[in-house]
């Protein structure tokens, strides 16, 4: 049997509020905000007995969501947030945005940073990384077509 589809990807951060204010201003939609707590969860993440905060962002189109997290308990034990984009792991979540200058602009009163530069890719995409909240690697590609 196939993969059906990529339900979410997850991300840890320290401000929730701060992170979805953040990724709304990106065009996200919250669908919801739980905490989730207790051994059955631990057993799922192998932290056992644990305490998180979560909300679940929606991209415009319905088929994407990205599930930010703040764990309570256990204590988060590492931080990847300021590696360069050629570190092993998970690196960054893509968007497809309609204008890229104006997001930026936009995103940018919210602390975002540019990594480089806005590039042009052919006649197909201008693209670019930036710096979100607390430092997470996130890109910005405007198809051009």
């Amino acid at each position: 049997m196939a993969v059906r589809r990529m339900d979410n990807v997850g991300i840890v951060v320290e401000d929730l509020s701060g992170a979805i204010d953040f990724f709304g201003e990106l065009g996200l939609e919250l669908e919801g905000q739980a905490t989730i707590e207790g051994e059955w969860a631990g057993r799922i993440t192998g932290l056992g007995d644990q305490r998180v905060e979560i909300a679940m962002m929606r991209t415009p189109d319905g088929h994407s969501r990205l599930e930010l997290s703040r764990f309570l308990a256990p204590a988060v034990v590492a931080d990847h947030r300021n590696d360069p984009v050629n570190a092993f792991g998970y690196l960054r979540v893509m968007f497809a945005v309609d204008g890229i200058d104006e997001t930026l602009e936009r995103l940018r009163k919210r602390g975002a940073q540019l990594v480089g530069e806005v590039v042009q890719y052919g006649n197909a995409y201008r693209l670019c990384y930036i710096r979100g909240p607390e430092g997470l690697l996130i890109g910005l590609a405007q198809e051009l077509s």
